[in-house]
């Protein structure tokens, strides 16, 4: 991991001074890697990460009707309906956090939501100019998802096998507690993937067209993975 982060470090020196406004989507299946590489962006670049599935597993633990509804749904491995998820994303883009940039996690999902998404933008005369593509294949995601644990307040990611913490199931850094997300396993990740092909997969075409479409090959490092990205970052 030292290494790792001396070579992101180093990548980065010299881009510092030259910070532009990046209005991004990260887009790809769960488990391909998007909240652990916007983490690394995130914290080299100082643009916001907006999470939806983290956002919406928040409200999920209210206790209110909204939030029992929106557990339910998570827990089928269903998505939320579009003008709840575009209201959320609408508000905290309009947040002083996302004023120098912002990467959009999870969202668009689908047409609708990515239409929505552009006609906000282009109202702010700042459409989007760069939509990442995390490749992975669905075998491999479900090796991924099966052995994932989480540190719920910073959003760190550990896997039982190819990034273990060093004290089974303990964040390295606070000594608190991991989790393991319910929608973690391998009959919902079956749904979620099905429902990913069919709504946000025409996603790719839709931002191809526009000029705006990087892909990423995400079965590779996560060291890798990330030097590739920042390439499209510059």
């Amino acid at each position: 991991m030292a290494s790792f982060l001396k070579a992101v470090t180093s990548y980065m020196t010299g881009q510092a001074e030259e910070k532009r406004s990046i209005r991004s989507v990260l887009l790809g299946p769960p488990g391909a890697g998007k909240g652990t590489q916007a983490l690394n962006l995130k914290e080299k670049l100082g643009i916001c990460h907006l999470s939806t599935g983290d956002m919406l597993r928040a409200i999920a633990k209210e206790d209110s009707p909204l939030g029992k509804r929106v557990a339910r749904t998570l827990a089928a491995g269903e998505f939320v309906t579009d003008s709840l998820v575009i209201e959320i994303i609408e508000a905290n883009l309009k947040s002083e956090a996302c004023a120098v940039g912002f990467m959009l996690d999870g969202f668009p999902r689908n047409l609708v939501q990515a239409r929505k998404l552009d006609q906000y933008l282009e109202g702010e005369s700042e459409p989007l100019n760069n939509v990442v593509e995390f490749k992975v294949q669905d075998g491999v995601l479900v090796d991924r998802i099966s052995g994932r644990m989480l540190h719920a307040s910073s959003g760190r990611t550990y896997h039982e096998s190819f990034a273990p913490p060093k004290v089974h199931m303990v964040d390295d850094v606070t000594g608190e507690p991991l989790m393991k997300r319910p929608d973690d396993n391998p009959t919902v990740l079956k749904r979620r993937l099905e429902v990913y092909h069919e709504q946000t997969a025409p996603l790719i075409k839709f931002y191809a067209d526009k000029g705006i479409l990087r892909d990423i090959d995400a079965m590779q490092s996560p060291e890798k993975v990330f030097e590739d990205i920042c390439k499209h970052f510059k």
